[in-house]
C-alpha cells in the first residue's frame, strides 16, 4: 500500500541561510524565482523557520535577472563596485525615490 504523504517529508534538508540540518516538514520552501506554487520541473531550496522569518517578503520581480546581468557585465567586482553597479542599474531602470511622482511610496 502507498505510504502517507507525511512519510515523504521525513527527509532531512539543509537551511540555505544558516546551514542547519532539519526535518523537511519543519522547513520552509524557498524558490528563488518567487513562485513556489508553480512546481513543475523545479528543485526547491529550504530555510529553517527562524531564517524564513528573517526574510524580506516584499515582491522581488526582476531581481534575479538584474543580479545575473550585473554579475555578467562586471569582471570580478569588489563588493563596493558591485553595490555601486547595482544602485546605478536600479536607478536607471526604476528611477530614484526623489524622482517618484508619488511621495508616499518613497518610504521616508
Amino acid at each position: 500500500m502507498w505510504g502517507s504523504r507525511r512519510d515523504a517529508d521525513r527527509e532531512s534538508v539543509v537551511c540555505i541561510a544558516c546551514g542547519d540540518s532539519l526535518p523537511r516538514d519543519d522547513a520552509r520552501e524557498y524558490d528563488k524565482e518567487g513562485n513556489r506554487w508553480e512546481r513543475h520541473d523545479k528543485e526547491f531550496e529550504y530555510l529553517c523557520k527562524g531564517c524564513y522569518g528573517d526574510l524580506c517578503h516584499q515582491p522581488r520581480a526582476d531581481l534575479e535577472p538584474l543580479l545575473c546581468d550585473l554579475e555578467k557585465s562586471t569582471d570580478g567586482p569588489t563588493r563596493e563596485e558591485f553595490v555601486r553597479a547595482y544602485q546605478d542599474a536600479v536607478s536607471e531602470r526604476y528611477g530614484t525615490p526623489e524622482s517618484d511622482p508619488d511621495p508616499d511610496r518613497r518610504g521616508d
